[in-house]
């Protein structure tokens, strides 16, 4: 392989990192356009330069690699997941509680805690540890494109089906744009299912109002984020729910059943297909 100019049409994080990965070991220079900025990214770059790669981002959307004929091993800790984070911080929200986060990211939340903030629900950050005090919180709504997805350092799209069980227990009508992905608002007919007042006006906008009590039934799991925003969903609703298609979920929360056990949830993992 040889390097070149790489220019995306629109930001993408997994095409900037496959970029990163060929382009290390490519002979010659790459330059990548728009590059992603999540911090996953950079997170990416920091092992790359740890096994001796020649890669650095030499402006917020541009990453520029001189390839090298080969790596060196090297010891490297994950960036904490901001994404699981966010879901926590949304669970203690809508079930009313009180949570401490260890090793939580709060320096790549800041979209998500301002949405938060402006829906009444109380985030303390330190250095490494996030605390969530939703006690009593006045949960409010938010207005048109308040909640608007958009690439890092705005509103990830992956937190915005977590936030939209929270607006369900919102008082007034808030209105979500999802600006990323196509089709990313679909799951809100599972939510549908279970109580909430949702208007699904196109792919891209959805009017959510509340508050509306939430109630158990069987729903289906679509995707990862939409799995683990019915998690969430459930802890709030009277009754039990039960959740098919757990496995999408899994994949990408590490015991997240567990997690939730811990916190006082009552809730049981079963095989598929039973």
């Amino acid at each position: 392989m040889r390097g070149g100019p790489i220019n995306f049409p629109q930001i993408t994080v997994m095409g900037t990192e496959n970029a990163m990965l060929a382009a290390v070991l490519a002979d010659g220079h790459t330059v990548i356009e728009p590059a992603a900025q999540e911090p996953e990214v950079d997170d990416l770059i920091e092992f790359l330069q740890k096994m001796g790669a020649q890669v650095e981002r030499t402006a917020p959307n541009r990453i520029e690699i001189e390839g090298r004929r080969r790596l060196r091993g090297a010891d490297h800790a994950v960036v904490s997941d901001r994404i699981e984070t966010g879901t926590f911080i949304v669970a203690a929200g809508v079930t009313h509680g009180h949570i401490t986060l260890q090793n939580a990211p709060c320096d790549h939340l800041g979209a998500f805690l301002n949405v938060m903030s402006d829906m009444g629900v109380t985030v303390s950050c330190s250095k490494d540890t996030v605390e969530v005090d939703a006690r009593g919180a006045d949960l409010k709504p938010l207005r048109c494109r308040d909640i608007e997805t958009q690439p890092y350092p705005g509103l990830a799209t992956d937190l915005q089906p977590p936030t939209c069980v929270l607006l369900t227990q919102a008082d007034g009508d808030s209105h979500v744009y999802e600006s990323v992905f196509e089709d990313r608002l679909e799951w809100l007919g599972e939510l549908r299912r279970m109580g909430a007042m949702v208007e699904i006006a196109d792919h891209h906008h959805a009017v959510i109002s509340g508050p509306t009590p939430l109630h158990g039934a069987e729903v289906e799991i679509g995707d990862l984020r939409a799995g683990a925003s019915l998690i969430l969903a459930a802890l709030a609703a009277d009754g039990t729910t039960t959740i098919v298609g757990a496995h999408h979920v899994h994949r990408g929360y590490e015991k997240i059943d567990a997690k939730f056990l811990e916190l006082g949830a009552r809730i049981e993992r079963l095989a598929e297909g039973t």
